[in-house]
């Protein structure tokens, strides 16, 4: 086990890593969209890329949800026919989101031995979201 500060220490090292790995300019937050942001999670059981709806209104997420998953059948042709959907996430602070993600499991961010492996897998499926998210942008936004 790692103590708290360790654990920090990892989670910084990854990240800082990566960054360096694939300096590039990602769209997560700067969606223009609403409630809408582009977003990875590595934690110690998996690796995720996901697209999250959050904070905003039950029926405004509903209706984001709606668009999104309308074009669930051209995401999983077309781009990541891994993709996911969850439609009622709750994150551990109880937080309901939509999410729609890839995840890849069995790595750990306190394994640095699964870490090469988790940056190619968080590139490439960040690469394949941004450009779904780009050619569908306007039909996405409310």
């Amino acid at each position: 086990m790692f103590s708290k500060k360790e654990s920090k220490q990892l989670r910084e090292q990854f990240w800082i890593s990566f960054g360096k790995s694939f300096p590039r300019k990602w769209i997560l937050y700067n969606t223009k969209i609403k409630g809408l942001s582009l977003k990875f999670h590595f934690d110690l059981q998996q690796a995720m890329v996901s697209m999250d709806l959050e904070d905003l209104p039950d029926e405004k997420r509903a209706e984001l949800w709606d668009k999104l998953y309308a074009l669930r059948a051209i995401i999983s042709g077309e781009y990541l026919p891994d993709v996911l959907f969850d439609k009622s996430c709750i994150l551990e602070n109880n937080k309901e989101i939509a999410r729609m993600y890839v995840q890849k499991e069995n790595v750990s961010i306190h394994n640095k031995n699964t870490w090469a492996e988790t940056m190619i897998f968080l590139k490439e499926k960040m690469v394949l979201m941004e450009a779904f998210f780009i050619e569908y942008k306007d039909f996405l936004n409310l």
